[in-house]
Formats: C-alpha cells, structure tokens, sequence
C-alpha cells in the first residue's frame, strides 16, 4: 500500500496543537483565571479592562468619600457650636432691648457679646488636617482678621469664593465646603459684623433703635446660618448614600470579573484529562506512521 506523506503531516499537527490545548489548560488550573493573555479571550480581556476601570474609580472615590465626610462632620459640628453661640448672643441682646437693665448691665451684656463675638470668629478659623475649612480653595489662608481699633470692630475675610465639590462614580456633584464669604460675611446676614455692631450698642450703656435693629439682623444671621448647616448635613447624607452604592458595585464589578475571569477548575480538568488521552492517543499514531514510512517522522 502506498504510504501518503500528508496522512502523517496531519497527525502531527494534531499532536501539536493536543500538546498546546494540554499546556493552555494546564496554565488555567495553575493561574485559576481562564484569560491569561490577550489572545486567549480578546473580548473577555477587554471587558475586563473595563471593569477594573470602573473598580479604580469606585476605589479612589472610596478613599476620597472617606476624608470628604470626615472633613464635612467636623464642619457640621463647628456650625452647631457656631448657632448655639449665635443663640446665646440673640438671647443676650433680646433682653438688652427689653428696657429694664441699667448701663452697667448692658455694658455686661456687651462685654459677654464681645466674648460670643471672639468665640465666633475662632470658629470661623477653624481647620481640619492642616487646612482651614471656611477660606474656599485658599485652605492655608486663615479667613478672618478683626480690627478691634475701630468701633464698631470689622472682620475682614482673606479667603475667596470658590465652592468646592466631588464627583461620584456615577457623575453626580456633591458640594463638599462652605466658604466664609457664604456663610459668616454674607452681604445680607453677614454673622460677624453683626455681632460687633451689638458690642459697640450695648457698650454705650443704652439701648438704641440701632441695638433693636441689629437684633433682628442677628436673628435672620442665626436662621441663615441654620439653613447653611443643612447644606452641609445633605452632602454627608449624599456622599455616604454614594458610598453605599460604590461599594455594592465594587462587589457586584468583582463578581462580574470572577465570572468573567476565572477558570471552571472542574471542566478544565475534564477537558484536560481528555486532552492527555487525545495526545496520548496522538502520539501512538505517529509513531506507528514513522516507523512504517521508515523513520520518516524523524526527519521532519
């Protein structure tokens, strides 16, 4: 019988490729992820570049999310301390205007106020890591001076206006800082300059049309202040809400590559024992054809 070169060409490319699939399925076993290379799963390995994508941003907001609300709780609390002395000064100068106190009680209400007004402005000066919370985006700058040489006493703001926000994964903006400019020095409830305006009315030792007038001033400063507040309450309930889901996505995104990514150890080995047989199998083949075409199989 005549003896046909190609038969036995067949084979061996056969055997070559058994040999490859056992090496590729062996590397699954050995790595646990069914891509290793580009070529072994174009679209699964870009769809996993994706998703590790979509992972680094969720985990870069995580961290960021983790220092914004830190941050934004410590402003919330010095906003709090700030009303509940905004209070006490409301207090102060409601019953300085109530007509019954001598000079040398309003000038203690003054001198109490003055103290209010010292408390507030270190408030407004407060920082958080190194940072001043109230200059906008100059955190190194303290934000508040007071020029007591004049009276009334002025406060100058030495920050800018700059509003500051973090974007979550998922594109939404959460405003993240209040300057002072907004919230102590605002043109029409500006906070400091009404309470030196109270110091310089009660120090006098009578009250006035004027204490009465910035005593309603104070007021609409207080409820301004309060609404600021809630400002600031909202982006630590927004960001912790996107935390929330940042995190069920990475979970969710993880899931997706272990499916996506990892190798079914039991098939592969199912798929691997039958490619040991097929080559075993092979590999008998080819050496009957050598033998029997004279030891052709040698020289190719």
């Amino acid at each position: 019988m005549r003896f046909d070169p190609f038969y036995l060409n067949s084979a061996v490319a056969s055997l070559d490729q058994t040999s490859a699939l056992e090496q590729h399925l062996t590397s699954e076993i050995s790595s646990g992820s069914r891509v290793n290379s580009l070529s072994d799963d174009p679209v699964a390995a870009g769809e996993n570049v994706l998703l590790s994508s979509q992972l680094n941003l969720d985990d870069s907001f995580s961290q960021t999310e983790s220092s914004t609300v830190g941050m934004l709780q410590v402003t919330d609390s010095t906003l709090g301390s700030v009303i509940s002395q905004l209070t006490k000064a409301l207090s102060l100068a409601t019953e300085g205007n109530n007509g019954t106190l001598n000079a040398s009680d309003l000038q203690s209400i003054s001198t109490e106020l003055s103290g209010i007004r010292d408390e507030v402005l270190s408030l407004a000066n407060t920082t958080y890591m190194n940072q001043y919370l109230f200059s906008g985006s100059q955190g190194s700058t303290t934000p508040y001076t007071l020029n007591s040489a004049v009276t009334p006493s002025t406060v100058t703001y030495n920050g800018d206006a700059v509003t500051s926000y973090v974007t979550t994964p998922n594109g939404q903006k959460i405003q993240t800082n209040l300057p002072g400019s907004q919230i102590f020095s605002d043109p029409t409830n500006n906070v400091l300059q009404t309470l030196n305006n109270l110091v310089a009315d009660f120090s006098t030792g009578t009250a006035s049309a004027g204490s009465i007038a910035d005593t309603t001033s104070l007021n609409s400063a207080l409820n301004y202040v309060s609404q600021q507040r809630v400002v600031m309450d909202n982006s630590i309930t927004q960001l912790q809400a996107a935390q929330t889901y940042t995190q069920a996505q990475g979970t969710q995104i993880t899931s997706a590559q272990t499916n996506l990514m990892q190798a079914d150890v039991a098939q592969v080995s199912t798929q691997l024992s039958t490619a040991e047989t097929q080559q075993a199998a092979l590999t008998q083949v080819v050496n009957i054809l050598e033998k029997n075409n004279g030891g052709l199989f040698s020289l190719l």
